[in-house]
């Protein structure tokens, strides 16, 4: 059945391309932008987001990419940026990206009450939106946002019914797919009968779309830590401009550089900490009893220290999905997998790998610095090199869906240095259409195997047991458990 799926999918999608080829572009080829036309042919996932909003039929999804490429040619989509956008209209405040939902989209505000009707300023305001979401479109590349019209504070001035449809068309036609849901909030009277007008654009298929929402039951779709005090919500976020807010991204906890010291010191905490958490659920006298029989002390060589590192790195499951960018592959491509507090697995891990012939500086950034551990968060990787970085929730803060990561990269010059101070310069000048940036999601596992038991259920008597036989059965409960297993020298 997923096989007769994927070749159904794969041939609709070949079908839309070779017929919108033959059919609008041999005629129409001024009217597009060639960018728009090669991406077509070679973006899976964008033919696909055109298709599932017609329903697969392909005739419907012609008609709708005409419409779209046409309109984005208009628009210049392509080439918008910060500069084609009136500087006044940044500042005000009235359209931009900021926090996320209960299902973890982003929350794209349009806070009406800005807004005043006026034909000078619409094309503007319109490039405004359009720069908006084609800067998301091409940073996460198909998940939704939910769009917030904030009404409170809104007067008749600010009706402007050929905005709100140009707002409708964008997720209508123009950007398939991203439309999660459309919240508005507190709603005048006087705006009745606009928004039935409204629903009848949205069509059918779209306007359960539509959540009519006040103070009281917002927080059913947004949690108050991304709500403004208005909203009874408890977010400080206040607008400024520059820069663009559309992130939020900062620096986690531990921010740390290749400084081996630092880095020696947290492996080691680390590796103690792994220890404890395998053996919790056994009594305080039994683990004296078993820690005193195996020699955690005995002096190390640098080189098995870097073992035993590379042995907790594996106790991970290495992330299967890759994302293949310009200048580092990571891995996984889209989501962070932390398991629930039940399942023990608090750590998730990052694989960069550098795909260029020259070094390259990276940083690491979250939504929510206050909550994660990110080890090494500031530092480089060599030409053909892979760097794992362990991210890890701190002082026992629960991972949320609505967290998000953001990796940023960027090549080097050979004479370059990797210091620490050298990084931080290096950040400080690099231009920033020379930042590979890449984003990551959290998603949380919940746990299917009952850890506690299954070590309570296999006691043992500890008294007649040497070190290496107890070595033994802890590795047999740790993998019965699914925990990692503490990093132990024996002495002889």
């Amino acid at each position: 059945m997923a096989e007769y799926q994927a070749q159904n999918k794969a041939k609709l999608i070949s079908d839309t391309r070779r017929r919108f080829e033959a059919e609008y572009v041999t005629e129409k080829s001024d009217k597009y932008d060639p960018r728009d036309v090669e991406r077509l042919q070679q973006d899976d996932n964008w033919v696909e987001s055109y298709l599932l909003w017609r329903h697969n039929v392909v005739d419907e999804t012609l008609k709708m990419l005409d419409e779209s490429f046409q309109w984005r040619k208009e628009m210049s989509v392509n080439d918008l940026t910060e500069a084609s956008i009136p500087r006044w209209l940044l500042e005000i405040g009235g359209i931009y990206l900021h926090g996320y939902d209960k299902e973890g989209n982003k929350l794209f505000w349009i806070r009406v009450k800005y807004h005043i009707k006026d034909h000078k300023t619409i094309l503007d305001k319109k490039k405004l939106i359009a720069f908006w979401l084609e800067r998301y479109a091409k940073r996460e590349n198909g998940k939704p946002v939910t769009v917030m019209f904030d009404l409170s504070e809104t007067g008749i001035n600010s009706i402007d019914m050929d905005f709100v449809r140009f707002i409708i068309n964008c997720f209508k036609v123009y950007y398939p797919k991203y439309l999660s849901k459309m919240v508005i909030f507190d709603m005048p009277w006087i705006m009745n009968a606009a928004f039935k007008i409204v629903k009848s654009w949205l069509g059918p298929e779209a306007v359960s779309l539509l959540k009519f929402t006040s103070k009281s039951d917002i927080q059913d779709y947004v949690s108050v830590e991304y709500l403004p005090p208005h909203m009874g919500g408890t977010d400080p976020f206040k607008y400024s401009y520059p820069p663009l807010v559309d992130d939020d991204f900062q620096t986690p906890l531990c921010e740390n550089g290749p400084i081996a010291s630092e880095d020696e010191a947290s492996s080691k905490e680390d590796i103690e900490s792994d220890g404890k958490e395998t053996l919790e659920t056994i009594s305080n006298e039994e683990q004296t009893a078993l820690l005193k029989k195996i020699n955690t002390t005995e002096p190390t060589s640098k080189a098995e220290e870097n073992e035993k590192v590379d042995s907790k790195m594996k106790a991970f499951k290495k992330p299967l999905s890759v994302f293949k960018g310009p200048l580092l592959h990571i891995s996984p491509a889209e989501e962070l997998y932390f398991g629930s507090a039940e399942s023990g697995e608090k750590k998730a891990l990052i694989v960069l790998t550098n795909v260029t012939k020259n070094i390259v500086a990276f940083k690491v950034r979250t939504t929510a610095p206050e909550k994660y551990r990110v080890k090494p968060s500031n530092s480089s990787c060599d030409p053909g090199a892979s760097i794992d970085i362990v991210v890890s929730p701190h002082g026992g803060l629960t991972v949320s869906a609505q967290d998000r990561f953001l990796i940023m990269a960027a090549e080097m010059e050979q004479s370059s240095g990797t210091g620490p101070a050298e990084l931080t310069q290096f950040w400080k000048e690099v231009p920033r259409n020379k930042v590979m940036e890449h984003r990551l999601r959290c998603h949380i596992v919940e746990s299917s195997k009952p850890t506690t038991l299954t070590l309570k259920d296999h006691a043992f008597n500890m008294s007649d047991k040497t070190s290496e036989d107890l070595y033994l059965q802890l590795k047999k409960w740790c993998s019965v458990a699914n925990l990692a297993l503490p990093f132990i020298s024996w002495k002889k």
